[in-house]
């Protein structure tokens, strides 16, 4: 019987094989072509295989992202039986390079933020191109750097978008303590080759972005302007800020706005009211409307 269990993931195109022990020492592989399997026997193997476009290896489990010409019903249990027979044979699933691996250099430094409980560490690289929140170390089975930020006892809450990090604290908590043991462990964690967020567990951006502009489409003409004005004049500044500012729903009976604040600006009474009253302000001068108003929630 096969040792190797099969985990679908949110994103349909991706499937887990699950392995009884761990295959790395902490790191990630991405391989997307034949071409890059160099130091992966199993993947490269895998690659033989017509509807496989990219292969994923990390901690205990080979994700494998397919083509849309074939089913996952269809090949999975084949795909489970040849990594089984593959492992049968001895043969080694990755080959340690004899080359010293250089480390990438990496730029981190922190920034206060109007949330007096949050800190945000930015990079001078990409993270993820998607943004992300969790509130506790199980919802962050996507995130490879949040799963070791929430070993500290410090850490509520961690929010992830574009190239920063922004980190909610418990009130029992200095800042001062913690600011650059973070920012080094971050420095350190990144520049060592591990993903900040594993993106091939969350659903495909693409298809994120084609259902948020079917969803855009699907407004009415006010709310699509709201969105707009949220998007182009609102959101550059929460996210410098180290928070993100979502358009949840325009109100036409009761003229409402209803904003989900994440990250910095979450959980904060003083940058809830000050970008509720700002964001009232500039919806009202924009769209000549003095009556409408804005609802924000902590998301």
């Amino acid at each position: 019987m096969s040792k190797i269990q099969i985990q679908n993931t949110s994103n349909p195109t991706i499937i887990k094989f699950v392995l009884p022990d761990f295959i790395t020492k902490g790191e990630n592989f991405e391989f997307k072509n034949i071409d890059e399997t160099a130091n992966s026997p199993l993947a490269r193997e895998l690659f033989y295989l017509p509807f496989v476009k990219t292969v994923y290896i990390s901690n205990n489990f080979i994700a494998i992202e397919k083509f849309s010409i074939v089913e996952w019903d269809d090949v999975k249990e084949t795909v489970a039986d040849q990594i089984d027979l593959f492992l049968a044979k001895g043969k080694k699933i990755l080959i340690e390079s004899k080359k010293e691996i250089k480390k990438q250099p990496i730029t981190i430094y922190a920034e206060s933020t109007p949330n007096p409980s949050v800190i945000k560490f930015v990079a001078n690289k990409l993270l993820t191109k998607k943004h992300v929140e969790y509130k506790n170390i199980d919802e962050a089975t996507s995130s490879p750097l949040a799963k070791e930020l929430f070993k500290q006892s410090f850490v509520k809450e961690v929010f992830i978008d574009e190239n920063y990090i922004s980190i909610s604290k418990f009130d029992a908590y200095d800042w001062n303590e913690f600011i650059n043991p973070t920012r080094g462990f971050i420095k350190e964690f990144l520049e060592n080759g591990n993903l900040a967020v594993e993106e091939a567990l969350l659903n495909d951006v693409k298809a994120l972005e084609a259902e948020a502009d079917k969803h855009f489409d699907s407004l009415d003409e006010k709310s699509q302007r709201i969105v707009n004005i949220l998007e182009e004049n609102v959101k550059p500044a929460v996210q410098a800020d180290g928070g993100n500012i979502a358009f949840q729903k325009y109100d036409q009976e009761t003229n409402t706005v209803h904003v989900v604040l994440q990250g910095a600006c979450s959980g904060c009474p003083s940058s809830t009211f000050t970008l509720k009253n700002g964001i009232e302000g500039m919806l009202r001068h924009m769209l000549n409307d003095e009556a409408i108003i804005v609802e924000a929630y902590n998301g």
